[in-house]
């Protein structure tokens, strides 16, 4: 075992898989897509971000979106959110079809920033 003394970097944040979908509606009331899952922060079970889950067919094809949850409003009535901005926003965002990138900081400054929304600190929760 080495003296010297290492950084190691972990991952702050946990993806939590939504087992039944929550449908996600534009402000005009389109079906956009659902909540496939939410980034929890470990330290503080907080959840920072929304993953939504666009297009596709019969699972195949869908793209994963991660959105701050700012820019979601939650409809108890309907039971489903409501997203904020424009969809064409939403689809031009960051985004991952197959491989989800690492959630590090740089990644959520990285959403954030082209969300124009501060960035969550995850090494606080």
């Amino acid at each position: 075992m080495s003296t010297d003394t290492q950084t190691v970097t972990t991952q702050l944040l946990a993806q939590a898989n939504v087992a039944h979908s929550l449908k996600v509606e534009s402000r005009d009331g389109d079906q956009v897509g659902s909540v496939h899952a939410l980034m929890v922060h470990k330290g503080s079970g907080r959840s920072t971000h929304a993953v939504l889950s666009l297009g596709g067919f019969l699972g195949m094809g869908k793209s994963f979106y991660p959105l701050p949850f700012e820019l979601l409003q939650f409809d108890p009535v309907r039971d489903l959110y409501v997203v904020t901005i424009d969809r064409r926003m939403l689809e031009g965002g960051p985004s991952w079809a197959n491989n989800a990138p690492v959630f590090d900081q740089a990644y959520a400054d990285r959403v954030a920033s082209y969300y124009g929304v501060s960035s969550a600190n995850l090494t606080t929760g």
